[in-house]
């Protein structure tokens, strides 16, 4: 593992995380631990899930870094530590004693007619017509069609997102390990004029995923949305992988069991 020294904190806005921050400040402090905004190795995520995303996205999706989630929210899926455990996890941090989980990122390209966005995401995007009618798209995966679309939209997760707005809709859950990309349509139409998947479809690592569609659309990534009028494609793939910090005993049976069924 790489020698971590700095450290950067970010935690949500309530009275219970920043209880929590600060009893983590003075305890990394006490282990000889650099508390910094710049050049840290380790980024640590005090709250939810929420903040969990927004502390990667303002990391800029760094792989160079590690990531870990202290659990001060409700649910939490990417919390790794719960508060009682904070001495452990000093402890263990100090001496080297966890693992690390490589987690797929999601890259999304826009193309336009003389020009082209990227956004990143962790969790999932989701595509619907701008103004929520139905919407119609030919869906390709490595330039092949897989299906012309006509519903509601499509939702296309990670495996690290496909616990997240993903099971809203059916979708399955992925270990984090594989790294795919999961496609999970949105009330799609199926009658006699229209024929379309029902279920989610799961894509392997290293395939492409291109969208074209004439609907003016909203792009949601991560639950912040933009609207677009029009575009020539939108291509979405994994582009690179983050490293999350996990304790040895870390598995991920055990987390949905705790997670959504006890």
């Amino acid at each position: 593992m790489n020698n971590i020294i700095k450290i950067k904190l970010f935690a949500s806005d309530t009275e219970y995380s920043n209880i929590i921050l600060e009893e983590l400040n003075k305890k990394l402090k006490e282990n000889g631990y650099i508390i910094s905004d710049n050049d840290f190795q380790l980024a640590i995520a005090i709250g939810g899930d929420g903040t969990f995303l927004k502390m990667v996205k303002e990391c800029n999706f760094s792989d160079e870094i590690f990531y870990i989630g202290v659990n001060t929210g409700t649910l939490c899926f990417a919390g790794e530590i719960y508060p009682s455990d904070i001495d452990m996890f000093v402890y263990r941090l100090k001496n080297n004693n966890y693992k690390m989980e490589n987690i797929g990122v999601q890259q999304t390209d826009l193309y336009f007619n003389k020009s082209k966005k990227s956004f990143y995401s962790l969790n999932e995007i989701v595509i619907r017509d701008i103004d929520l009618n139905t919407i119609k798209m030919d869906i390709k995966i490595d330039n092949n069609l897989l299906e012309k679309y006509t519903g509601d939209g499509v939702l296309i997760s990670t495996s690290f997102g496909s616990t997240a707005y993903n099971l809203s809709f059916g979708g399955s859950i992925v270990y984090n390990d594989l790294h795919t990309l999961q496609i999970t349509p949105i009330a799609p139409l199926n009658n006699k004029k229209y024929c379309t998947l029902n279920n989610s479809i799961i894509i392997p690592e290293n395939r492409l995923i291109e969208i074209n569609t004439d609907n003016k659309i909203i792009l949601s990534i991560d639950g912040q949305n933009y609207k677009f009028n029009k575009i020539v494609k939108l291509n979405t793939y994994i582009n690179k992988k983050i490293k999350l910090i996990r304790m040895i005993e870390y598995d991920y049976t055990k987390k949905i069991n705790e997670k959504f069924l006890k």
